[in-house]
């Protein structure tokens, strides 16, 4: 058997390799866009909770695309009280293999491409479902993801207000001084949730909820809005789905089942389901349904995390780190 080597990229690397906006969401869109076109294989997560006093679980999320060539598991750790430990909430390992032959071809630090990755879905939703000319976000939360769903929306909207919220304080000041350092415009941080996503043409709702508690009101959302909840743990009403004209999702083998989820009630109770459900996102980006039709239209976009988005952006790391020399080469066999 002739040599075996596996492509290493480390955070260190993926910081080196200073992928730009334009470049995630291209990446993360390929992925969509091979799914909406049946070019994929998604298998729906499972989850490993070691112990419930820990406070986390794994995510374990499994894929195959087509056009790139390549299956890809990712393991990702979330677990909610690491930052009493200065600790990121999520750790991720990307494992990226040969499809016909499941030879091992890469491995990578995912945590930041967790991050990314879910950052450019949530652009992407926005970009196909959102008024063109939305102005205002209002982003709830402040974990790891937050911080790149904010700066790729801006990125796509340029916008003149962005308002967030989270829990602590300190949390939320940091973040909004990190993003107004980062995107050259001033991001509030705002005491609750009512002021945060009252009057907001696009609102995100990523927040860190023990359990489900219905703090986002649906009355607060403007008419033809996107909003956009993926929480672990419910943080809406269930009312929210009766203003929807159309919701979309970005998996609903993933969607359907389960433990977690910001809409796992409006499923259970037929709220959310194949009939309702308008479209998965890869469908819209592939052009065979459509996004948005008309300013007034108010609509929910669910996304779990898809296995898909972080093979694509992993492969287009690491063709970047190829043509950058930066990485390492480890001998498997």
């Amino acid at each position: 058997m002739k040599p075996i080597y596996i492509d290493y990229l480390n955070a260190l690397d993926i910081e080196a390799l200073a992928m730009t906006d334009g470049e995630i969401i291209a990446a993360v869109e390929t992925g969509l866009v091979a799914q909406g076109k049946g070019q994929t294989v998604i298998e729906p997560r499972v989850h490993l909770e070691p112990d419930p006093s820990f406070h986390g679980h794994f995510n374990v999320l499994r894929g195959y695309v087509a056009p790139l060539d390549t299956a890809g598991v990712k393991i990702v750790g979330d677990y909610v009280d690491n930052y009493l430990h200065g600790l990121p909430s999520e750790f991720g390992i990307l494992n990226l293999f040969d499809p016909r032959t499941g030879t091992p071809r890469a491995i990578l630090d995912a945590t930041v491409i967790t991050d990314m990755r879910t950052g450019a879905v949530t652009a992407i939703g926005a970009k196909h479902l959102a008024r063109k000319n939305s102005k205002v976000l209002a982003h709830i939360g402040a974990r790891g993801t937050a911080y790149w769903n904010v700066r790729l929306l801006d990125h796509l909207f340029d916008f003149d207000e962005i308002r967030v919220h989270s829990r602590r304080p300190e949390s939320r000041d940091g973040f909004a001084a990190k993003l107004s350092a980062d995107l050259g415009k001033t991001v509030t941080a705002v005491a609750d949730w009512e002021s945060c996503v009252t009057g907001a043409d696009i609102v995100v709702e990523a927040s860190r909820l023990p359990e489900p508690q219905p703090l986002l009101k649906t009355e607060w959302i403007k008419r033809g809005a996107l909003v956009v909840p993926y929480g672990t743990m419910s943080a809406v009403e269930l009312s929210l789905t009766d203003i929807m004209r159309k919701m979309v999702v970005d998996d609903w083998g993933q969607c359907k089942g389960g433990k977690f989820g910001s809409l796992r009630a409006h499923v259970e109770t037929g709220r959310l389901s194949e009939k309702t459900l308008h479209a998965e996102l890869g469908q819209i980006a592939a052009g065979l349904k459509p996004g948005r039709e008309s300013d007034d239209e108010t609509i929910l976009f669910w996304h779990r995390g898809l296995s898909l988005s972080d093979i694509a952006l992993g492969k287009a790391m690491l063709a970047k780190a190829g043509e950058k020399g930066i990485g390492q080469r480890l001998r498997f066999a």
